[in-house]
This record gives C-alpha cells, structure tokens and sequence, in this order.
C-alpha cells in the first residue's frame, strides 16, 4: 500500500509482503502469520515452490544465488512494500577452518544473495511508500562460533545496519532480527532448548508494527546484548564457557 513520501506503514494490513526461503519452518509461519495480520498478498518464493492454500499467497521460484532470478523476482513482484530477507543455509559440517569452496557456498546465500535481494527490492520499497526490511540474522553474530555461517550472519548484520542509513532518505524501515535456536528441519540435529518458529515470527512482526530497528526474539539473544559492552579479556572466556555447556546439554 503507497502511502505519501515519509509516512511508512508498519500495520500488516493491506500489505504485500516477500518473503525469501518460504518453505522453511521459519518462512512459512512468516507467510501464514503475514495472512493471519491481514496481508492482502504474499510472495512465498524458494528455490522449489510449493502449493498454499490460500489465494493470498502467490508461490514463486526464486534462487537468491542467481541474479538474473532476482532481477525476475523483482519484475514480477513491483507491489511489494515489506520485504522478508529469511532464505539462509547452515550446513551441519560447518567450519570456519573448512574448504574455501564451502565457505564461499555460504556467504553466497547468507551474505551475497541476501544482499542482493535487499538492494534489489530497495527501489521497489522506495515506490511504494518507503515499506519494511526485514533481515533475518542470528544471535551468532555476536558469538565466537567458529563457523562460516556465524561470520555470515556477522556480515549481514552490518549491511543491515548499513542499509538502514542507506536507506533512510526514502523512508524504509529496516530491522535486524536476532535469535538463537529455532525449532525448524534447520536445527533437527541440535538437542538444545528452541524457540518456537512461531513465537519468533509473532515479535518480527510485532517489531515492524512498533517501528522496530532489531528485534530480540529470546532471552538469551537479550541477555547477551547486554553484554556487549564487557571487557573481551572477560566477555570471552565468559561466552567460551557458555558455549560448552549449552552443546552438552
């Protein structure tokens, strides 16, 4: 829904969202609950599209490694004012010291190909009234987990914070979400407390309707930005320990 120069719409309502990586556990409680708030359209892209049962809910096939899909997915979706940047991958044999070719894989979808969906849409955000960002990061980013996905997330989180200054001039509302585990097929293998993919969407949502800059979808995300400001000589060994006993949980 435009609306005039500087006013942003952060209501669900009448709103026609994108969201990247919709098959997910994540993606689709942001379709459902995008519908549930009274979107009027959602763009449900990923690399293999599924059936949704709602007329709503416009499937679309979108690989965010390719730009040429991204160009496409732009052309077709020139509507969208609140843009859902969730597609990610996170390989169970993830390690930073890992092969390079790895490593390139997944700042490719992580980095790269958010990115480029971001700065892809932007224009797109910009006729339509300004509209909402939402970048889907990790409570990694502020955790020495030695992982390309951590240092992924990392990045985009820069860009995220990046892009809000970037942006600001034609009134986008970009926001952060940070969260650590998820109960979805990504994190199966994890036996660590989750939160449920439902309750992170619900405040994601709720962010974009308060005219949140970043959202902390958990306690633990909370607890640790909090801390932030420690010294390293004691945040370190401090998040090191916290590290080791949540994985032997």
């Amino acid at each position: 829904m435009a609306l005039p120069s500087g006013k942003i719409n952060t209501h669900l309502s009448d709103r026609t969202v994108f969201v990247t990586g919709a098959n997910g556990g994540l993606g689709q409680q942001f379709v459902l609950q995008a519908l549930e708030r009274g979107a009027t359209k959602v763009y449900a892209a990923a690399r293999a599209p599924r059936e949704w049962s709602d007329a709503r809910v416009l499937p679309l096939s979108l690989d965010i490694t390719d730009a040429d899909a991204v160009a496409r997915a732009v052309a077709t979706a020139r509507d969208v004012d609140l843009l859902i940047n969730n597609a990610a991958i996170a390989p169970q044999a993830d390690s930073i010291s890992g092969p390079e070719d790895e490593l390139r894989r997944i700042f490719e979808t992580n980095f790269f190909g958010t990115l480029r969906v971001a700065n892809a849409f932007a224009p797109v955000l910009a006729a339509n009234g300004g509209g909402t960002m939402l970048n889907i990061l990790s409570v990694a980013v502020w955790v020495s987990m030695p992982t390309a996905y951590a240092a992924s997330k990392a990045a985009l989180w820069s860009a995220t914070n990046g892009l809000r200054l970037e942006l600001e001039g034609q009134g986008t509302q970009v926001i952060g979400l940070l969260v650590g585990m998820i109960d979805t097929p990504m994190t199966t293998n994890y036996n660590v407390p989750k939160s449920s993919a439902a309750s992170v969407v619900a405040q994601a949502y709720d962010g974009v309707e308060n005219g949140a800059l970043e959202v902390l979808a958990d306690n633990t995300t909370r607890d640790l930005k909090s801390r932030l400001n420690t010294k390293a000589e004691d945040f370190y060994p401090w998040m090191h320990a916290q590290l080791r006993a949540f994985f032997a949980s």
